[in-house]
């Protein structure tokens, strides 16, 4: 797009010699360091930095120009909020590409595994677009729409909520055509106040699909389910439990290694599934993502091959990793929440098997007033599946250790540490051949890289 047509779709002006021919054949970036020429870099105020800052870097980076709120001294495209111009520039982008399918994934847990599925499946049906990582807000969903192009013929996006009215703007950026809801757990309880309301939250997504959409919903949560009334497109149901929902698996197995199996039930035809991924929790995962699939004109036979290759995409899910001394490392702190957070430590009781557990837990954020109870909860999960070793991190997981202890019986140990250094020096001394470790947290307790140092992986922090 020339930036005379990005200051139309945005409402913006160029100031400060933006030519209106210019070319903006690149990506749009927020980050600066990530600039390359062709680029339109975009100036997002942050709580520690604003990008206006470093317009200049990025232009001598080779961007075109920079999307502003004030003057930086290098061409630009001007608007009053640079957020919402991204999401009014995705929105244009999107509507150049109608042919496009929108498939649109939200839910409590298991969106970043379900968009990493999809983005395995769907490329069978043509070029398919998804979010790396968790690119599931303001900033990461219009991102990924402006990856597409003309060629783009399905674009999965994952849609997180901290509030009512969220997900119907995120929509509004990319309209969708298929709408997955995977669940409704207590993540972000704190912010939400109720569990119906999180509910309220996520069924947006099926109130913006059209008559001819098709809604993809969890017929194992009642939640999810009742969402069935809120949407004016067609209704695909997927459940392990539900013996009436359209899309079902029976028979699952799990092996030796914690990944299962299962026979594939549609109501065009059945298939066995092989999972390469670990826990018995993907297997919801994998029915929704082959619900959308067989939706979207993909085989049975064909989904069941695909979902049997699809590998890990996103770090620190459930990613297990070996050392050269025998111990296994469970990284599994992207996120956390009481869901996802009993799901890990019943993974992690199948791939241990036999060979001595240990958890190491973070703090879950964003549960509110119940905070304190559901950390306790968690550490009798813990002590009731297992566990021999579980280690709580930081003051806000301290709660765990009590829940543990309170186990009659449990033959474990339950320590406290204040911080992840403190874990390290912990685990240097406990851990030895032959153990598996889980590491569980929220993203910003930060756990996820300590399990990276443990397992001796070595990546960049963002």
């Amino acid at each position: 797009m020339t930036l005379s047509e990005i200051r139309a779709a945005v409402g913006g002006s160029l100031v400060d010699g933006a030519d209106p021919g210019a070319l903006v054949t690149g990506a749009v970036v927020v980050d600066s360091r990530t600039v390359a020429p062709g680029d339109l870099f975009v100036a997002v105020p942050g709580d520690h930095v604003d990008g206006h800052e470093y317009a200049t870097s990025a232009r001598q980076r080779g961007a075109v120009a920079a999307l502003v709120t004030r003057s930086v001294g290098e061409p630009a495209v001007l608007v009053d909020d640079t957020v919402a111009a991204l999401a009014r520039l995705a929105h244009a982008v999107a509507a150049r590409i109608p042919h496009a399918r929108v498939v649109g994934v939200t839910g409590s847990a298991g969106k970043t595994g379900t968009k990493d599925l999809l983005a395995q499946l769907l490329p069978a049906l043509g070029p398919t677009i998804a979010p790396p990582h968790s690119y599931n807000n303001e900033l990461g969903l219009p991102l990924t729409v402006l990856t597409a192009d003309d060629d783009t013929a399905c674009l999965v996006l994952e849609m997180g909520a901290k509030g009512i009215g969220h997900i119907r703007d995120l929509c509004a950026i990319a309209p969708p055509h298929v709408g997955v809801v995977l669940n409704v757990g207590t993540a972000h309880l704190g912010m939400f106040g109720s569990r119906d309301a999180i509910a309220q939250a996520k069924g947006e997504l099926v109130e913006a699909l059209p008559p001819a959409g098709v809604a993809v919903l969890n017929a194992d949560d009642e939640r999810v389910l009742a969402m069935a009334g809120r949407t004016r497109a067609r209704v695909v149901r997927f459940a392990v439990d539900a013996a009436d929902a359209e899309v079902r698996a029976v028979d699952v197995r799990l092996d030796e290694s914690a990944s299962p199996s299962f026979t594939l039930l549609t109501s065009v035809g059945e298939a066995p599934v092989r999972l390469r991924l670990r826990g018995a929790h993907q297997v919801p995962n994998a029915l929704a993502a082959a619900a959308v699939a067989v939706e979207l004109g993909i085989g049975v036979t064909d989904v069941a091959k695909l979902l049997g290759e699809a590998g890990q995409r996103s770090p620190h899910r459930m990613e297990v990793l070996e050392r050269a001394d025998g111990v296994t490392v469970v990284n599994d702190a992207y996120n956390a929440n009481p869901v996802s957070a009993a799901a890990a430590l019943e993974a992690l009781r199948q791939l241990a098997g036999g060979r001595r557990r240990l958890a190491v837990l973070g703090e879950m954020l964003e549960l509110g007033d119940s905070a304190a109870a559901e950390h306790e909860r968690l550490g009798r999960v813990a002590a009731q599946s297992g566990v021999d070793v579980v280690v709580a991190v930081g003051e806000g997981a301290r709660p765990v250790v009590v829940g543990a202890e309170s186990v009659a019986g449990w033959p474990g140990r339950a320590r406290y540490v204040t911080d992840g250094a403190s874990a390290e020096e912990l685990l240097a001394d406990e851990l030895r051949g032959g153990d598996v470790v889980l590491f569980k947290s929220s993203r910003d307790a930060g756990l996820r890289w300590v399990g990276d140092r443990v397992a001796g992986v070595e990546r960049t922090q963002a």
